[in-house]
């Protein structure tokens, strides 16, 4: 596992009031919880280049990354990394996943908190109006993304 990840993005793709999720495959880290999809951010590569193109390689779907929603610190026993999120745009919808077994569209006030990995469930709480948006670092209302 790699240690001292920089930046991984995550989207929320919204549609009829209700949130893309996705379930990470057993075996992979985290398999089993749920997850907004995305990935980690290449040398060279923008938070919203890489986005589009992990959303591509493990979802076969091409999207429009938009506003940044929120940036959540994480540190955990194997790796820390800020957890960049944003609103994004599906604008093809044929699923082909690699890395998940599982995707749903659930509305934001239905997601179980616990279900999701441990970098995602601050998310989840902004997501259902739980979360503390001062919490967050960046995207937050009147502060620069």
């Amino acid at each position: 596992m790699e240690k001292n990840i920089r930046q991984v993005v995550a989207a929320v793709i919204e549609k009829d009031a209700k949130v893309l999720v996705a379930r990470r495959k057993p075996g992979l880290v985290a398999g089993g919880m749920w997850e907004f999809p995305g990935g980690k951010v290449e040398d060279g590569e923008t938070a919203e280049k890489c986005l589009e193109r992990e959303l591509e390689e493990e979802m076969g779907v091409r999207t429009r990354v938009g506003d940044l929603l929120c940036s959540v610190p994480f540190s955990g026993a194997l790796m820390a990394f800020e957890l960049l999120v944003f609103r994004t745009e599906l604008l093809s919808d044929s699923f082909r996943l690699t890395d998940h077994d599982e995707i749903r569209w659930q509305a934001p006030g239905d997601m179980v908190e616990a279900l999701f990995s441990e970098p995602d469930r601050p998310v989840v709480q902004i997501l259902a109006g739980r979360g503390d948006r001062r919490e967050m670092r960046r995207g937050e209302p009147g502060r620069p993304a």
